[in-house]
């Protein structure tokens, strides 16, 4: 299954195919292969010879301590992608990611395609669930899968339909939101398109935002790898907006967009100025662009796992919220343990790891956000 591609062979064809995802683009995997992934990436196709599924599957090898035999996992992230309604199809290419696993040496693999469980916030007006997410959430189990202890990407989102005039996607918002896009307007926040040498500065923004809100960002290259990568390149692209008043920049995100779809990634934004409610107007300004760019759907990039106030991500998704777009509940990631035993030990140590991790990471951006103020301060 695996071929011989480039990085326009390749998202042309997975374009072709069901709910294509950023993640799943060439450019995303080239940038794994920089810590470490090794890309393999799989395509099934019917009796014509058109391709029906793919899949970048993702490969690293795992040290364990004690055994001779370098270790691997697998992971397809926001993948594989096919029409998962077709029963037939949808057996075939799990019966080959199993092989793949278990041909490989691997631990487990991991996978969290788009599948839909459900519409809109659980138990509210409204809401339904999807018959054939529950359909492949049962056949997963049956098959041995089980629910992931590592979500790596979020289960849930907030979509924004484009397919509509600006003023309807405007009139759908909560009132809230809309006053609050029409503020920042009259207090003067202006939006510009970022350029390269804007980067430094965003990630410094980026890491105060990450310091204030509690959350944990990866190490200054990371980043400037994947915006500039994206940046410079024409499909997929990615673009950062910039709020900015009386010339000092107080917030920004970056939007990227592949196969009709736009994703908002990263925000960013200072503590001073928030009542002039500059992320209202960047996100305004993003639904804009990615309409005015193609794009059907605003993929704002993470919903609470409960819909309840004591959600760490309820705030957040508040904001989300506002601008009257759709919740979309997904399988979220599930892992199939080839090697049972090792993958009892991973997931156990896996806990640990990752507090430490988390740990250092966040003592890593306050040390950047110290050094970068030292360079600017002279000292």
């Amino acid at each position: 299954m695996i071929e011989n591609l480039n990085g326009a062979t390749w998202n042309n064809l997975i374009a072709t195919l069901p709910d294509p995802h950023l993640l799943q683009t060439w450019e995303w995997a080239q940038v794994k292969t920089r810590y470490g992934w090794i890309l393999m990436p799989q395509i099934w196709r019917d009796d014509g010879g058109k391709p029906v599924a793919a899949a970048m599957v993702l490969k690293r090898t795992i040290p364990i301590r004690g055994f001779a035999k370098r270790m691997n996992v697998l992971y397809l992230p926001k993948g594989p992608l096919m029409d998962w309604e077709n029963a037939t199809l949808r057996i075939r290419v799990l019966d080959d990611l199993q092989a793949l696993a278990r041909q490989q040496g691997s631990i487990f693999i991991k996978i969290d395609p788009d599948v839909v469980l459900g519409r809109g916030i659980p138990g509210s007006k409204g809401a339904v669930d999807d018959g054939n997410g529950h359909d492949v959430l049962f056949e997963l189990k049956q098959r041995g899968w089980l629910f992931s202890t590592d979500q790596i990407q979020f289960r849930n989102t907030v979509m924004i339909d484009l397919s509509m005039p600006e003023g309807k996607i405007l009139a759908r918002m909560k009132q809230k939101s809309r006053y609050n896009v029409r503020l920042a307007s009259k207090k003067g926040i202006k939006v510009r398109v970022g350029t390269v040498d804007d980067l430094p500065m965003l990630y410094r923004m980026y890491a105060e935002t990450s310091l204030r809100d509690g959350f944990v960002i990866r190490d200054e290259d990371y980043y400037y790898l994947v915006w500039k990568d994206f940046m410079e390149n024409s499909y997929p692209h990615a673009e950062p907006l910039i709020a900015v008043v009386n010339g000092e920049q107080v917030a920004a995100l970056f939007l990227f967009r592949f196969a009709k779809r736009a994703y908002y990634l990263h925000g960013m934004s200072r503590a001073e100025h928030r009542e002039k409610m500059p992320n209202y107007l960047l996100q305004w300004e993003a639904i804009k662009r990615a309409k005015a760019a193609g794009c059907s759907v605003y993929d704002l990039w993470g919903a609470p796992d409960r819909f309840d106030e004591e959600d760490k991500m309820w705030g957040v998704f508040r904001f989300k919220d506002g601008f009257g777009g759709e919740v979309i509940q997904t399988l979220g990631a599930w892992d199939y343990p080839s090697n049972p035993f090792l993958y009892k030990l991973y997931t156990k140590t896996l806990p640990h790891v990752n507090n430490i991790m988390r740990a250092m990471g966040k003592s890593r951006t306050r040390h950047s956000i110290d050094a970068a103020s030292s360079e600017v301060m002279g000292v």
